[in-house]
């Protein structure tokens, strides 16, 4: 639905003020509890449902709120600004799952799965990353083998975030064994079925602790030709537009997490008294918070650009995600050093959100490609590919 400049500002900013008041009543108070239980609600993915989130970027026809990518990238920011595995359960299950069926689905497929994903009904989880295959997608192990009107599933995944509480599974596996980018097929899997096992990772993680990460173990798992996606060897394309979504989403949520480091680093200066005055008087405490501000507020920015452009179908997309992504969580994770140092003992110890945070900006470095991985993707396509 094309709308007016003014009617899109009046909904981003309708949008926005609706994440803020999630954000602030629902998620805030109770985020650093979830943090230490390792578990998020399922009445807190319901919520995210009821107001519409699960299904913003979602046409209307399947169940969707009909958002553009700038409108929904500011519920990421304004979530990510308190709690970042509330906000990572969001771009995984609505950015890299349900996004990708919307872009590569059959009619057929839409409907049968979007509507529930758009409610909350079904969780979705996307499983790309494996033992040998993380920033080498290419690398991927586990295999499909046709059997009549079925493929077969062998292989395993890991580090798959909701995985232990998904309803339905998008699954990346090798269909021929020669090897390479062009031999990946995308498969939808309906759970809970046989053949797949949702195991604990066997480690507690740095940050992101609410989330839910799992590995998956595939075993003579059989999925029916009709819940393959795209065309057979289209997987790494699929893997690839489906990312792009999902960097977006890391991108502002990390813009979210810098200005909620901000947030409490001026309340802090300000109530902070030391020597006989605020802390905030002190010209290196305000030249840390000027550097703070700045960052973000360029990394909101680049983030808008990319989300735009996106909307857009621009040729540069990809290379604007991944530089929004690099920029915005390198300038967050400057944020959360200078959060913590600022308060002190209070930013050190667990159980502050500026603590929370500093833990969890480094899986948004990591997550969807690495750092050093999106340097690359813009620089090759600054100068192109080598000639030979």
């Amino acid at each position: 639905m094309s709308r007016s400049a003014d009617e899109h500002a009046d909904l981003l900013a309708s949008v926005r003020e609706r994440a803020r008041r999630f954000a602030d009543e629902d998620v805030a108070p109770h985020a650093g509890e979830w943090d230490r239980a390792g578990e998020l609600p399922r009445a807190i993915i319901e919520r995210m449902g009821e107001l519409g989130f699960l299904a913003g970027p979602l046409p209307t026809t399947h169940g969707g709120s009909g958002w553009d990518n700038e409108t929904f990238a500011s519920v990421y920011e304004e979530i990510g600004r308190v709690c970042s595995s509330t906000r990572g359960f969001l771009a995984v299950h609505t950015g890299l799952v349900s996004q990708c069926l919307e872009d590569h689905g059959s009619d057929a497929q839409k409907a049968r799965w979007l509507p529930s994903l758009a409610t909350g009904e079904r969780i979705g989880c996307y499983g790309l990353t494996e033992e040998g295959a993380g920033s080498d997608v290419s690398s991927i192990a586990t295999t499909a083998r046709a059997q009549g009107d079925h493929w077969i599933l062998d292989g395993s995944k890991t580090w798959i975030t909701n995985a232990g509480v998904a309803d339905l599974a998008l699954l990346f596996a090798r269909t021929n064994e020669a090897g390479g980018r062009a031999e990946l097929t995308a498969f939808v899997v309906e759970l809970p079925c046989a053949g797949f096992t949702a195991e604990p990772l066997g480690v507690e993680p740095l940050g992101h602790r609410a989330s839910d990460h799992a590995r998956l173990v595939l075993s003579g798992l059989s999925v029916p030709d009709d819940q393959r996606l795209g065309a057979v060897g289209e997987g790494f394309k699929i893997a690839m537009s489906a990312l792009d979504h999902g960097r977006l989403g890391v991108a502002a949520g990390a813009v979210g997490l810098g200005r909620g480091c901000l947030e409490e680093a001026v309340t802090h200066s300000r109530e902070r008294r030391q020597f006989g005055q605020r802390i905030g008087d002190f010209q290196m405490v305000q030249a840390d918070l000027a550097d703070m501000y700045s960052e973000i507020e360029a990394a909101s920015a680049l983030v808008g650009r990319a989300a735009r452009a996106a909307d857009a179908g621009a040729s540069d997309v990809t290379r604007l995600t991944s530089a929004a992504k690099l920029f915005a969580t390198e300038a967050a994770q400057r944020a959360a050093n200078k959060a913590v140092l600022l308060l002190g003992n209070r930013g050190y110890g667990s159980g502050h959100s500026v603590e929370r945070h500093y833990r969890d900006i480094q899986g948004l470095r990591i997550y969807e490609g690495t750092n050093h991985i999106h340097r690359l993707i813009i620089g090759r396509s600054l100068v192109g590919k080598p000639s030979d």
